[in-house]
């Protein structure tokens, strides 16, 4: 189990959950067989200390893109690839060694070891007075046990990722707020919370036939704050088969972890299956349904919704499932104001976990901040029977084919919140429950609301389905949560699914966010 810091979020290097090891497996496996030859990356020459001005990832970038893609992993027979997950979290982070400890500066970096399955070494560099260092690991970068570093005898460790800390939770306390580790993944925490929800970089053909394509940060370049900064500077460079990209990730902690994203991609070949502002992460159950799960909670989830405020302004709240079969679904043809995966769940007793603090996870939530086009909001589930395995994948996926040859630029902001702030303040989801008739030929969905106020005078609900056939549509008051309840009943007839829509209106206009959720037999 990863121990966490004063404000949760995770201390021990190293992604945590199931998913992520696998994932890097595949990474690994990918890459070698794109590969045939293992040899340094291009970009590797540069020397270690050099001048950086904001266009250097950019130029790095695009002469990488001229080039035919080629990693340096670790060797197969270095004992670093030859730790298991145990051994590996085994190599912990010297807090001592951390960049900026001595010095007045409001934000330190840590540094996280390769090996197991964290295949590829990346290289971090410090930027200051407008010259880029690089740092590697020594002696006292890390705290290694005796037992694993006599299996490591004089190999030295690789790096990577990074963290970053500050003062978040009390002035007395660093605390870890956001870590690039593994691929083109990064996940961040605001003020008082856990890690949960993570974002990648960039997605390539997830869940696509031919098989996703991972695409790596290799670089990572990090801007000395002034002493009195609120914010950190971040940039990356990204590399895969398909493309390369330069990335600046522009971080502020706070009660809002807030970065500003930008990104501009050199495609090697035509992009036609991409994910922009991907957000990945877990949903086992809730209280819409429980028949496949046998377990003393109620709830087990990072995230329990994808919640979008479409181009017309329509505010949309579909809730997450765990499906027995792959299930991929695409909302809006138009850029939206803004979406994320959110976790609404926010009291303990809603989990009656006393460990995981599932109440604590943050949402993550992406506003454009340049013009997206044409495209959809797509949401992948997959099934799980393990709360270790990241199941929920959110993107934007532009229409348009990324064309070879020439840049390709956009930019975004991702909010890690409480919940997000959105206007206008609209009535919204708090759960939603299913189960059988009593006769059990019809399914009844109950889904409560919450800020349209207790009193259902004047209001009608709008209710959908896209099979089947609706009947004992109701809106009643609801004491206990202060709100109003919406229940109606679905006769699937021969469907196998249905995708059913719920909103609550005054005349015609909507006084909540428009429900939505995906029944399916199995």
């Amino acid at each position: 189990m990863a121990t966490r810091g004063s404000g949760g979020a995770q201390q021990t290097p190293g992604i945590a959950r199931a998913s992520y090891w696998l994932l890097l497996l595949a990474i690994t496996i990918s890459c070698l067989a794109a590969a045939a030859v293992t040899r340094p990356t291009n970009e590797a020459k540069q020397p270690t200390r050099y001048r950086f001005v904001p266009s250097t990832v950019l130029e790095m970038a695009q002469k990488l893109a001229e080039r035919d893609y080629a990693v340096g992993r670790i060797p197969n027979d270095s004992p670093l690839r030859q730790l298991n997950h145990e051994q590996f979290r085994m190599i912990r982070v010297n807090g001592d060694s951390a960049v900026w400890r001595n010095e007045q500066v409001p934000f330190r970096v840590e540094l996280l070891p390769a090996g197991f399955l964290f295949t590829l070494p990346v290289q971090v560099s410090i930027v200051e007075s407008g010259m880029a260092r690089q740092i590697t690991a020594g002696r006292q970068t890390f705290n290694i046990d005796p037992s694993v570093q006599k299996l490591l005898g004089n190999t030295p460790i690789a790096l990577s990722g990074l963290r970053l800390q500050t003062r978040l939770n009390s002035r007395s306390q660093w605390d870890e707020f956001a870590v690039f580790q593994g691929a083109s993944y990064f996940r961040a925490v605001p003020k008082d919370a856990n890690y949960g929800v993570s974002a990648r970089g960039l997605a390539l053909r997830t869940a696509h036939p031919m098989g996703e394509e991972f695409a790596e940060f290799t670089h990572f370049w990090v801007e000395r704050p002034s002493a009195n900064a609120s914010g950190i500077v971040v940039h990356a460079l990204l590399d895969s088969p398909s493309t390369t990209g330069a990335y600046r990730f522009s971080i502020t902690p706070g009660a809002e972890t807030i970065m500003d994203v930008d990104m501009t991609l050199f495609p090697r070949v035509a992009l036609d299956n991409v994910g922009i502002a991907t957000l990945t992460s877990m949903f086992l159950f809730d209280e819409s349904e429980r028949t496949r799960i046998d377990d003393f909670r109620d709830e087990v989830h990072d995230s329990d919704g994808l919640q979008l405020v479409l181009a017309t302004g329509e505010h949309v709240f579909r809730s997450l499932r765990n499906p027995t079969q792959l299930q991929v679904s695409s909302f809006t043809s138009q850029a939206p104001r803004a979406f994320g995966l959110v976790q609404r769940s926010r009291r303990l007793s809603d989990f009656h976990d006393l460990n995981a603090r599932y109440e604590r996870r943050p949402s993550a939530w992406v506003e454009p901040t340049s013009e997206w086009g044409p495209g959809e909001v797509q949401l992948i589930e997959i099934p799980t029977d393990l709360e270790t395995n990241d199941n929920i994948v959110a993107m934007w996926k532009p229409k348009e084919v990324i064309q070879p040859g020439k840049p390709w630029h956009t930019s975004y902001r991702l909010r890690w919140t409480d919940r997000p702030r959105v206007l206008p303040r609209l009535g919204r989801v708090t759960s939603t429950r299913s189960g059988p008739t009593a006769d059990g030929k019809r399914r009844l969905f109950i889904v409560e609301f919450v800020g349209a106020g207790a009193n259902t005078e004047g209001l009608k609900l709008d209710v959908g389905s896209s099979a089947g056939r609706l009947s004992n549509l109701a809106l009643q008051p609801n004491r206990l949560t202060k709100g109003v309840r919406a229940s109606f009943e679905l006769t699937p007839g021969d469907s196998s699914l249905a995708e059913l829509r719920v909103r609550v209106l005054r005349g015609d206009k909507p006084v909540t966010e428009t429900w939505l959720y995906r029944w399916t037999a199995s």
